[in-house]
């Protein structure tokens, strides 16, 4: 086993490493922005790097900063968690080429293989792992959308090859379509993976979105833990995930696991993984039926790393996913046979995010958690990282926490859930616990019949606003007291640390001492280099109204040039942040004298996008 596991990750899912490796007497690194000083993770962590600013290309997915900080720390293996690098294969083959260093996780070579969607899709199709009607190869002109439309029918997925969770995904309804939603597809997929080519799928108008579960080792052994019900999602993206599935039968069940783990054996994967399937749904089916093995299933695309959801097979399984990957990366072969896996119960997990449902999910843009008072009692599992009093960090993903509850089956597991998010008290910053709340009553959901598209195409938004005004809480921002931040060197036992020491409501007092280091007497690294509703802000500026971005994200699209004249309310670019797609309007009318950015360009908050005078 590992001496020591740099975790490169932020927030609750480091922590939840973390634990891991506690348990398994591991000693773990934390690495951190500016902007999570005083984070979570860092507080748990045995010691803690800084390896840049707030933006997170200049930090967490700063591949030299985060291997110079296992290499100081002396970490001999690195877990990615999920989201930054988790899935750069660069990254991971950037790992293995270090000496010492050990990458939790599978092979570069399986993520490149795995990762871009037309290899996958060829891997399944040779291992008899059913796909959805389309092609394998890059897709070129609009011509050639047009002639699978009418071999296949409409409408067509137009998809990016390195993509996921929507982005980089186009429908094309009609034929005359083709050639717009072709070049934008194209263009999200460059500047949001780097890599232009798309393919073409048959769009499935009513899918149910299930995933299996796979843990894999070096020795052979491939498992899979059963499936996890996605369906409940938002513009593609996941809300509340269960298991096991409340829409099959155990034969279609056993199918679905069974070429998951034959996709996994083809690809030689190994480590955790999950793959993703759509299962088309009988829009005619009641909750007393289920959808049984003559039900067509299609490989989607395989997830190589942990994800957010993994929390519902442990649950459901009480396997510790997190504590067999870094066996598995160990060397470790697995004690379990597939036989030996069996599903107890019910589990859901309840995504805890600082949005308002609302307000079409408007993420919070800063607060504190003034109160934070988590639920428990049996069956009953917080993963966190935040406590009472800590601010809210709004230039990355929105997750405050997930809120995992099992039960004996799928009625009481309901029951628990509504218990425990009645308990879930937080204070100061807006959260989706009234969504969930009131999803826990919806007809639909409790029936199971609901589908990818229920909640962008069928649910009533009305019920969403008086959710949030019975259960809801507010942002609540304060003013902010003077800080005088003091930095000091200090030794202990011949080590170095850079301290940082905060005095609040005390006047700036010049001090010595050296820079930036990290807070709480945690070791320092060199920085090593160098989301939905509304993204933009104005502000007066000397030569006109300058808009400003409310929130970090990556510039989709851009409507205007310099010289163009726009009127208060024009779209004039499109801010993607938290995988959702913000429009920003002009704030006034009159002439563009500045575009300050490009499509792809990464933004953070209160950067000027556009000039108007």
């Amino acid at each position: 086993m590992f001496r020591k596991v740099l975790v490169a990750n932020r927030g609750e899912i480091a922590v939840r490493v973390m634990r891991a490796c506690e348990e398994l007497g591991v000693r773990t690194v934390a690495v951190y922005s500016d902007a999570d000083r005083n984070g979570g993770h860092v507080r748990y962590a045995d010691e803690a790097y800084n390896v840049g600013p707030a933006k997170a290309s200049d930090s967490y997915l700063d591949q030299e900063a985060i291997v110079e900080a296992a290499r100081k720390a002396d970490a001999d293996a690195i877990h990615p968690g999920y989201g930054f690098l988790a899935e750069n294969a660069a990254f991971a083959e950037r790992v293995e080429e270090t000496d010492g260093v050990t990458w939790i996780g599978p092979s570069a070579e399986s993520m490149r293989q795995l990762g871009e969607k037309t290899s996958a899709r060829k891997t399944m199709r040779d291992a008899d792992v059913p796909i959805v009607p389309g092609d394998t190869d890059p897709v070129e002109s609009a011509d050639a959308v047009r002639a699978f439309g009418e071999e296949h029918g409409y409408p067509v997925a137009i998809k990016a090859e390195g993509g996921g969770g929507g982005r980089g995904m186009k429908i094309v309804r009609e034929p005359d379509e083709a050639e717009e939603q072709l070049e934008t597809a194209k263009r999200e997929g460059e500047a949001y993976f780097d890599n232009p080519n798309v393919y073409l799928e048959r769009y499935l108008q009513n899918p149910r979105h299930v995933e299996v579960q796979i843990l894999a080792d070096h020795h052979g052994n491939v498992r899979h833990l059963g499936e996890r019900d996605c369906s409940l999602q938002r513009r593609h993206q996941k809300v509340i995930e269960e298991g096991p599935s409340p829409a099959l039968t155990d034969e279609l069940r056993e199918e679905i696991g069974t070429a998951a783990r034959r996709g996994a054996d083809a690809a030689g994967y190994y480590n955790a993984g999950t793959f993703e399937f759509l299962v088309e749904e009988d829009p005619d089916r009641d909750g007393e039926e289920l959808l049984g093995p003559d039900t067509n299933f299609y490989f989607l695309e395989v997830n190589t790393r942990i994800q957010v959801e993994h929390t519902v097979s442990e649950e459901l399984t009480d396997v510790d996913i997190v504590k067999w990957q870094l066996r598995i990366a160990a060397g470790e072969e697995l004690t379990f046979a597939q036989e030996d896996v069996e599903l107890e119960g019910h589990a859901m997990e309840f995504r805890i995010n600082a949005e308002n449902a609302a307000e079409d999910f408007a993420p919070a843009r800063g607060g504190s958690l003034e109160t934070y008072d988590p639920p428990g009692g049996i069956g009953v599992r917080m993963d966190d990282a935040l406590r009472q009093g800590d601010d809210l960090v709004t230039d990355y993903d929105s997750m405050i926490a997930k809120l995992i509850v099992h039960g004996a089956d799928r009625e009481e597991c309901v029951a628990r859930s509504e218990r425990a998010l009645r308990e879930y008290d937080i204070e100061g910053v807006v959260t989706v616990v009234p969504f969930h709340r009131l999803m826990l009553t919806d007809e639909a959901f409790l029936a199971g019949t609901h589908t990818t598209k229920y909640l962008d195409e069928h649910l009533d938004e009305d019920r969403l606003v008086e959710a949030q005004e019975k259960w809801g809480s507010e942002t609540v921002t304060g003013e902010e007291e003077e800080v005088t931040e003091r930095e000091f060197t200090v030794e202990v036992n011949g080590k170095r640390f850079e301290v940082n020491l905060e005095e609040r409501g005390a006047p700036a007092i010049p001090a010595s001492g050296g820079g930036g280091g990290a807070g709480g007497g945690a070791s320092s690294a060199p920085s090593g280099g160098g989301a939905a509703g509304g993204g933009g802000g104005a502000a007066a500026a000397g030569d006109g109204e300058s808009l400003t971005a409310e929130m970090q994200g990556t510039i989709l699209e851009i409507g205007v040039e310099e010289g163009d004249e726009v009127e208060a309310g024009d779209v004039v670019l499109v801010l993607e942040a938290m995988k959702m797609e913000n429009d920003i309007e002009a704030p006034v009318g009159g002439t563009v004298t500045s575009v300050a950015v490009d499509v792809g360009e990464s933004v953070d908050m209160g950067d000027v996008l556009v000039t108007i005078e």
